[in-house]
């Protein structure tokens, strides 16, 4: 195909079929003003039963055989045209039907099939041999081998297909009947192409076409414009319509004289086509089309209901499948620390059974978790990564993911079917399922990739010339998704976000309580350590007094018990100063401006320099970025790790102190790494706890509650507090605060 031939192609999708201004030449098209039934567009095929001229006279004049069947024409409604009887002319009979269209009534004459009369009470029977023999067919290829052979018998055309459409508007007979004339096409696909977008949006509105010759020449509209609207006609509903020429070579390439078409509809959607072929030109009477238009009426219900039964009863058995799959998801999360989805693993089975999958992966909280055949979890998280740059969908389902996701082909033996159901607008939270690719041959009307040439002159274009089998190999494609397990995937969906709600609506009400519990503690402890603080001060300051002023008369059994009392006094004052700072850190209200965290490191370090002053201490502090925070809580944070890197490091001879920071885009993380004593990684979890302590209080003075006081400073900016160590090898602690608070 060259890039002329697709731009062509192109230019016949956009081609303006309703509006081709002419007709085919076996008739009359007469447009009447809807008023005064004056004849103000016309195009003569032929004249046999009119009165020359026909434009600008009321139109009992240029057919005065129908004047009386023409009395009633303003009632004609808009849609499909209607027969309003038979009109005898000068040679033959011809059919009078009329519709109404925007801005005219139409009124055709077909010229009948010369030396027939045939009406429908000839052709009743063959319909209700048609009707008796629905009941007994139970697929739809036997009601298409029934409405093939039915509708051929009341045509007597040479070849009658079914053809029925796939999801992407490819064609494949699935029924025909014929005479031996023209070559069957039974079991062969035709491309979408071959019937563009707006040819099938026609064949939804006007249910039956018939060209009565592939080689007709045809007959102008004459104004090509309603006078009134200045519009072309439109002829969508029109019995003459004239087609275009590209079809019109398509036929006569398909070695066809004459055809037509009857739509088969679900609901409102294009199913099908009966597609009736005649080797001669042929005109097929009116009477007998109307038959075959009820035919395919009556075929178009009796596919809706079997293919409606097959979806019902394949839902239904879906249906039996999620309602375990939902038991075991509630059983899941019903257990101590137990998650639903813990459910559809023990499920896998079910899972897998629920949409015909070979694998399936659920995807919750950065774990995978897989049943059956899956890619491994490498791809998963690739697939994952590559689901969250599209726009986020309830569902996504393909059958060719090769096409879809670059690189996907490396995916095709474990998931070149992919259906993929997300319950969070937030998280990365997928169920997943796979299917492998399935090599399949596909025999098509000719080769469906030379769909159309260009003349030599590179002018005009011309349909494909053979029609002869062609097979193609079709790879990376799985097993299509049908719909009702499609729609079993949203409805496990439906209930997964129904169990994530309720979980999320549970978790909010326990946050609640436990914030309301909080802050009720810290009064507490606000109010406990505030009143504890004077009576302490009170203690400390009598046992000094006692030991200044009575300290002489004590034994020294009763001065030690005197320095005992002060030193745990002021102990627990410390404690309770400790106290009160942590209750405070919550309370208070932030005001978050930009900080030089160098300038306030050098701060701390100088109100600190007391404690090592008699010390070797190397400090190394590298430079520093600014960040955006509540100055006097980051200073009390730095205060508590750079005081406790002077304390752990008090047994070294050498102490080494070392401050950074490390930056990205988002974030930045301040660290203070010492050589000190360290501490054992099994217990990292208890180091920010209040009153939690890994050292003896006879090695490390302290109060336990510093490093609970950083996480909660930290945590209220928005960040994170992390640490890492070995005992009697340092540590190093992190501050990580995003760079900007909203």
């Amino acid at each position: 195909m060259t890039e002329a031939t697709d731009l062509d192609l192109e230019a016949c999708a956009r081609e303006p079929i309703r509006i081709p201004g002419s007709i085919q030449p076996h008739g009359a098209l007469l447009a009447l003003d809807p008023d005064t039934l004056v004849v103000v567009q016309a195009a003569i095929g032929t004249d046999d039963a009119i009165a020359l001229p026909a434009l600008g006279r009321p139109v009992f004049e240029v057919v005065p055989a129908a004047a009386d069947m023409l009395r009633g024409v303003r009632s004609v409604a808009p849609g499909a045209a209607i027969q309003l009887g038979t009109v005898r002319g000068r040679a033959r009979s011809h059919y009078l039907v009329a519709h109404r269209t925007e801005d005219a009534i139409l009124v055709e004459l077909e010229a009948a099939p010369a030396g027939t009369e045939t009406g429908f009470d000839e052709i009743f029977p063959r319909v209700r041999g048609f009707l008796e023999g629905l009941n007994r067919c139970d697929t739809v290829e036997a009601l298409g081998e029934l409405a093939a052979r039915e509708v051929r018998a009341i045509t007597g055309l040479d070849r009658v297909l079914v053809y029925r459409f796939d999801e992407g508007w490819n064609g494949e007979v699935v029924a025909e009947d014929g005479n031996g004339r023209l070559p069957s096409y039974l079991g062969l696909r035709f491309p979408a192409s071959d019937i563009p977008a707006q040819a099938r949006d026609l064949y939804r509105l006007n249910r039956l076409r018939l060209i009565a010759s592939s080689d007709y020449a045809p007959v102008r509209i004459e104004p090509a414009a309603n006078p009134a609207s200045g519009q072309p006609l439109d002829l969508g509903n029109a019995v003459l319509r004239s087609v275009s020429p590209v079809h019109l070579e398509y036929m006569r390439n398909m070695g066809t004289g004459a055809s037509m078409s009857i739509s088969l509809l679900r609901g409102d959607r294009l199913w099908g086509l009966i597609s009736c072929h005649h080797r001669d030109p042929t005109v097929v009477g009116f009477p007998v089309r109307a038959a075959c238009d009820m035919i395919g009426q009556m075929l178009s219900l009796q596919i809706s209901g079997i293919e409606s039964a097959s979806f019902a009863q394949r839902r239904s058995g879906l249906q039996t499948i999620e309602a375990r799959l939902l038991s075991m998801m509630a059983a899941a999360a019903a257990r101590p620390g137990g998650h639903f989805l813990d459910g559809l693993v023990q499920g896998g089975d079910d899972l897998l059974s629920l949409t015909g999958a070979h694998g399936a992966a659920m995807v919750f909280g950065g774990a995978i978790q897989t049943v059956g055949e899956t890619p491994e979890p490498a791809a998963i998280e690739r697939l994952i990564a590559w689901l969250g740059t599209r726009a986020r969908e309830d569902v996504f389902v393909t059958d060719h993911l090769a096409g879809d996701m670059p690189g996907g082909a490396a995916l095709k033996d474990r998931a070149s079917g992919v259906l993929a159901i997300s319950f969070s607008q937030i998280h990365e939270s997928f169920v997943l399922w796979f299917r492998p690719e399935v090599v399949q041959t596909v025999t098509w009307g000719g080769d469906p990739r030379k769909r159309a040439e260009l003349d030599p002159g590179g002018l005009r274009l011309h349909p494909r010339t053979s029609f002869a089998a062609w097979e193609e190999t079709v790879r990376l494609r799985s097993k299509r998704w049908a719909t009702p397990e499609i729609d079993a995937a949203n409805g496990l969906r439906t209930a997964i976000v129904d169990i994530v709600l309720r979980q999320a609506e549970e978790m909010a009400a326990i946050s609640d309580r436990l914030a309301s519990i909080n802050r009720e503690l810290e009064a507490f402890s606000y109010s406990v350590s505030h009143d504890l603080r004077a009576p302490f001060r009170h203690i400390v300051g009598y046992a000094q007094l006692l030991k200044k002023f009575e300290g002489e008369r004590l034994s020294d059994r009763g001065n030690r018990f005197v320095d005992t009392v002060i030193e745990s006094a002021i102990s627990a004052g410390e404690l309770v100063d400790d106290l009160l700072s942590f209750s405070q850190m919550g309370r208070a209200t932030l005001t978050p401006i930009p900080v030089p965290l160098g300038t306030l490191v050098e701060d701390v370090r100088k109100s600190l320099a007391l404690d090592g002053s008699d010390r070797d201490i190397e400090w190394r502090i590298a430079p520093l970025p600014t960040v955006t925070a509540d100055p006097m809580m980051l200073k009390l944070a730095l205060q508590n790790l750079i005081e406790n890197a002077i304390k752990f490091t008090r047994r070294r001879d050498h102490a080494v102190i070392e401050i950074g920071a490390d930056e990205t885009p988002d974030e930045v993380t301040l660290f203070v790494r010492d050589n000190g004593s360290g501490f054992d990684m099994a217990y990292v979890g208890k180091l920010f706890g209040v009153f939690q302590r890994l050292h003896r209080v006879e090695e490390f003075e302290g109060t336990g509650i510093g490093l609970a006081n950083v996480k909660r400073i930290v945590e209220r900016h928005g960040g994170r507090v992390e640490a890492e160590g070995a005992v009697d090898a340092g540590a190093t602690f992190r501050i990580t605060l995003p760079r900007e608070r909203d």
